[in-house]
């Protein structure tokens, strides 16, 4: 009989997944002895302590990390082969660390419903009952939010980690369910964000079935889950293709469709508009974080030597999410759905970006990799992400958040600070000079010109300039228009957290766009993915 060997776990190099996993039991535990009314500041603290501790702990990982001559990082892999430390990957725990602090703060914010949060008292009284007004005026508040972010955080974390194509499945899930709940929960507009939460989870569940199926049969191939495994299969190609190329498929259909990508885009403008503006802005930037850190790693790590059969398929798709996120959002109404399309538009883009050249040798001087490239645009487009949706959430009418584009005329007279900066959060998405998209869009841009596929860079540009069509006519409506008295909303005073958030987010994207050179260096020195 074989010998039993223990398995074992490298818990200084994984602290960061345990604190937050911890921090999340944590705060289940506050909801389950806490009585209801003191809950909200011990889930605070727990929460914003449990990101702070796992973000100095990648801090101090990162530093401990070696790196080789050529510029890749000698990283871990651990948990017997399940999870992988790596430089990208701390690169991306640190980008998921800092959106949930601010996605905390967005949570935490009670000022602007008139010091109640933006969750339903009771989710599961029905829209528009009696037991809805009572939570109402009870002025109850669902504090599990928080431990239903730490969850989510935690599987985004796992989900660019995974060593194999089980502990992705797993991440996957840990990652969706929590946001699946977190989308229903708006206090007003109960209907619509019930609506979209139904849709999200519908379509997630059968994109996880596709992920599931596709790893089924890329098992088949290779014999092998984890993905260094796969990788050997391919580069031996014994096995029959045919199973190999249905399984990168259907892996592809899963993970395209959490980062938003035609045809499988449907549900964001849906769930962008009927989420709570916090939970929106927060996924915007995470689940964009997470879901291309996991196909960046499939792809460049499992499938590298099948590169000439997903690389076309990829700019197909790149192709048609950028078509149809500009497109579709030059026809919106509504500031949200409007994002939503944008946010579609830019999943194209970084998809320009995951096709292009991957290793130095490839690259001209100034120019910068494939990974270096998405890794940097993820950051530039987070911060004005959800700098942009925290601007939302100030906009208000008697009904609450005003998202309807004529409810916006006339606001930079009414409010020049919160205009101003919603319309530099909208030239950085148009990749206007001097702004972080600029930096962004330029670094996805060469490193798909020097792999060739110029074809798709030009779609590319030319979808930009469709772009800065809708921005500028947002910034036209907000400036030049003026108002109607009885139409337009005010802009209703936040609290220091939403402000932070905002502040935070504009002086990120100013920086990055002025001086991008230390992240774009960080970004570097992240090396390559273990293999």
């Amino acid at each position: 009989m074989p010998e039993f060997s223990k398995p074992t776990l490298e818990y200084v190099e994984l602290l960061p997944l345990f604190v937050v996993f911890g921090a999340a039991c944590a705060g289940v535990l506050v909801e389950a002895f806490f009585p209801r009314e003191r809950r909200r500041l011990p889930q605070i603290l727990v929460t914003v302590g449990g990101l702070v501790a796992a973000l100095a702990a990648t801090i101090w990982i990162a530093t401990d990390i070696e790196v080789h001559a050529d510029g890749a990082a000698r990283g871990l892999v651990g948990a017997e082969g399940s999870i992988i430390v790596d430089g990208p990957t701390l690169y991306l725990w640190g980008l998921l660390l800092v959106f949930g602090i601010l996605g905390t703060a967005l949570f935490a914010e009670r000022r602007l419903e008139g010091g109640l949060s933006s969750f339903a008292g009771q989710a599961a009284a029905l829209p528009g009952t009696e037991a809805e007004r009572l939570a109402a005026t009870k002025g109850l508040d669902h504090t599990e939010v928080y431990p239903l972010l730490l969850f989510a955080i935690g599987g985004m974390l796992l989900f660019p980690a995974s060593g194999d194509l089980l502990t992705m499945f797993v991440a996957l899930e840990v990652l969706s369910l929590p946001l699946y709940l977190l989308c229903g929960l708006a206090r007003r507009r109960r209907l619509l964000s019930q609506e979209a939460a139904l849709k999200y989870f519908l379509l997630g569940a059968f994109s996880s079935g596709f992920f599931l199926y596709g790893a089924a049969l890329v098992y088949g191939y290779a014999g092998s889950v984890s993905f260094a495994g796969i990788d050997q299969a391919v580069r031996a190609g014994n096995g029959d293709h045919g199973l190999l190329l249905g399984g990168i498929a259907l892996l592809a259909v899963g993970l395209l469709f959490k980062v938003g990508a035609a045809p499988f885009q449907a549900w964001t403008p849906d769930v962008y508009q009927g989420a709570p503006t916090a939970v929106t802005a927060f996924m915007s930037a995470a689940t964009k974080i997470a879901a291309f850190g996991a196909l960046l790693r499939l792809f460049y790590v499992a499938f590298d030597a099948e590169r000439w059969s997903w690389q076309p398929m990829l700019a197909v798709v790149a192709i048609a999410t950028m078509l149809l996120g500009a497109v579709l959002a030059v026809v919106q109404t509504d500031v949200k759905r409007m994002l939503a399309y944008s946010a579609v538009a830019h999943t194209g883009f970084l998809l320009t970006g995951m096709i292009g050249a991957q290793g130095t040798g490839d690259l001209a001087i100034g120019q910068y990799s494939s990974l270096e490239g998405v890794l940097f645009y993820l950051t530039t487009y987070g911060f004005a992400s959800v700098g942009a949706f925290a601007l939302v959430t100030v906009v208000r009418d008697a009904g609450g958040e005003a998202t309807g584009t004529a409810a916006w005329t006339g606001l930079g007279k009414r409010s020049p600070l919160v205009a101003g900066a919603f319309a530099f959060f909208l030239l950085s998405m148009a990749g206007i000079p001097l702004t972080s998209g600029f930096v962004g869009k330029w670094a996805v841009f060469t490193s798909a010109m020097s792999a060739g596929f110029w074809p798709v860079v030009l779609v590319a540009i030319g979808t930009s300039i469709v772009a800065v069509y809708f921005y500028i006519r947002h910034i036209r409506v907000m400036f030049f228009s003026d108002p109607d008295p009885d139409g337009t909303a005010a802009v209703s005073e936040p609290s220091l957290l939403t402000v932070g958030t905002v502040a935070i987010c504009l002086a990120a994207t100013v920086v990055l766009g002025v001086v991008p050179g230390p992240v774009l260096d960080l970004v570097g020195s992240a090396g390559d993915f273990i293999r």
